[in-house]
């Protein structure tokens, strides 16, 4: 345990070290913060709440783009051969390396909650029990997503290329970066099939309806079980060397990765569950005055000339 701590020591030094880390962990998760809280949600604190669940599982997620560059980099260094000669094994340094993510991430987290409470006045933060459990399991998944990049790819040219990949579909077909709501009907039911969009649905429930952590157990138990798929994975299939070849079968098994949110994907198309869930805090979303809503996302807007309530007589 103290080899163990030391190295996790030594991982968080080298991450501050690291540009392309500390932009992806610290730097980043703020500039998202600020722009969808001051420029698209205009300050106002319920459209603040609205987008704060998304942006807290977008700024979790980015978290493996660091990660698995970071990895990369210390392999084609030489970093990781000196570990090597220390008495450590492969799930000892990948183990550190969530731990120190998992150290570097949740402070952000916790950051931008309180700035959304004392800054921009947001009213409930919702469950915390819930906030802590989904923010947990999202940095410790997603952060073995890294791993898993980190060792199927020799360079970082084809790090970043895999990692864009990925990237994409994450935010832009999960409501992480667009609700889920405001997309169309066939790039929701695609991104039913994403683990981003449990992360993301998880926390925007909890933030805007309080859900408690029993409520939420298909997004718990479904990270929990990819987070343990992914790390076991990424451990046989770790490289100390740059020469050390890539297994023929290791992208097959890295593909075979997604099949349990393949299946989730099957069930929630079924059931409509989280759709339901995301239109249902959409709609509570544009239902707030026309004046406070961001033109950004084309909402559409109360006509002008309609100053009778529904029913209401003109007289």
């Amino acid at each position: 345990m103290k080899n163990f701590a030391a190295l996790t020591r030594m991982r968080v030094q080298l991450a501050f070290r690291n540009k392309m880390f500390f932009f992806f962990v610290i730097v980043m998760p703020f500039a998202f913060f600020f722009l969808y809280a001051g420029v698209f949600a205009k300050s106002v604190p319920r459209i603040v709440s609205f987008y704060l669940g998304p942006v807290l599982a977008f700024n979790v997620m980015g978290s493996f783009w660091g990660l698995s560059a970071t990895l990369v980099l210390f392999r084609e260094q030489g970093i990781l051969r000196r570990f090597h000669v220390a008495p450590v094994s492969a799930s000892d340094l990948l183990a550190s390396s969530i731990v120190a993510n998992y150290v570097l991430t949740l402070p952000t987290v916790v950051l931008e909650l309180l700035f959304a409470r004392f800054i921009f006045h947001v009213p409930g933060l919702g469950n915390p029990i819930s906030l802590f459990i989904l923010t947990s399991i999202g940095i410790v998944s997603f952060g073995s997503l890294g791993l898993v990049i980190a060792s199927v790819t020799n360079t970082m040219q084809e790090t970043q290329v895999l990692n864009q990949l990925l990237w994409l579909p994450l935010i832009f077909l999960s409501g992480a970066t667009f609700p889920l709501a405001y997309l169309p009907r066939t790039v929701q039911r695609f991104g039913l099939f994403l683990p981003a969009t449990y992360l993301v649905n998880g926390l925007q429930q909890t933030v805007v309806n309080s859900a408690t952590p029993w409520s939420r157990y298909v997004e718990i138990l479904s990270l929990s079980f990819w987070a343990l798929i992914t790390f076991f994975l990424s451990a046989q299939l770790f490289r100390w060397e740059p020469e050390a070849k890539v297994p023929r079968r290791a992208k097959l098994l890295v593909a075979a990765t997604a099949i349990p949110f393949l299946l989730l994907g099957v069930v929630e198309n079924m059931s409509d569950r989280v759709l339901h869930e995301a239109q249902t805090a959409f709609e509570m979303f544009t239902s707030a005055p026309s004046s406070a809503r961001p033109a950004s996302l084309g909402v559409p807007r109360k006509p002008a000339g309609d100053k009778n309530p529904p029913g209401g007589n003109p007289n």
